[in-house]
């Protein structure tokens, strides 16, 4: 079973693709066998007014993403043969992507500092499912859900963000990564489309995959 081959299953992708919606269904598909752990951005007290205001906000909004992300990690430090798999909305290695993107020269510079300091303490991810969607339906499904903070966030910043992942993601080589264009797919509403990408998974044998359907 796939739990069995991917003990600790990270799933990516920008704002709006439906990574947490595909790491709940994962979780939920493993059941008792899994653990769900989620980026929880409504606890980050910064990040409704980093929206408002980008420019006084994007290093508090991005340090408390990144030790919460980082505390939330600890666990898989030393995990016990007997833990159950492990699934996640995020990938810790992809925390400088939006500081480089939101932050000042200078901020960066701090940031990138702390980073360092912290990274080595969290495991890297078995397999990296790595989500990608076009920045229009980016937009169709952020405005769709309806989370007041992201109303202000544009197509041109959701494009901005799309790029910046296919450049981080055409360097990433700690895991296993899967991608898949979600433009045409729905994995958590329609049952066929998740097991279909459930058996492409299984079938992966590389270090890189595909995973694409036409309109």
């Amino acid at each position: 079973m796939l739990f069995e081959k991917y003990s600790y299953i990270a799933v990516e992708g920008p704002i709006g693709v439906g990574k947490t919606s595909l790491a709940r269904r994962l979780a939920s598909h493993f059941g008792d066998f899994s653990r769900l752990l989620l980026e929880k951005p409504e606890r980050n007290p910064f990040l409704a007014r980093f929206y408002e205001d980008p420019q006084r906000y994007a290093l508090s909004t991005q340090l408390f993403f990144l030790f919460q992300r980082m505390q939330d990690l600890q666990d898989l430090v030393q995990p016990d043969m007997f833990s159950r798999a492990t699934v996640t909305d995020f990938l810790i290695e992809k925390d400088p992507l939006f500081a480089r993107l939101n932050l000042s020269d200078e901020e960066f510079h701090l940031y990138q500092q702390m980073y360092r300091h912290l990274q080595p303490q969290v495991p890297v991810p078995d397999l990296v499912i790595y989500l990608q969607a076009s920045p229009d339906k980016l937009v169709e499904r952020v405005r769709r859900r309806g989370t007041a903070y992201e109303k202000g966030i544009t197509e041109e910043y959701l494009a901005g963000l799309v790029e910046s992942y296919s450049r981080f993601f055409l360097h990433y080589e700690a895991a296993p990564v899967f991608m898949v264009n979600s433009d045409n797919f729905n994995f958590v509403e329609e049952s066929g489309d998740f097991e279909l990408l459930l058996e492409r998974i299984e079938q992966m044998r590389g270090g890189r995959e595909f995973f694409s359907r036409g309109a």
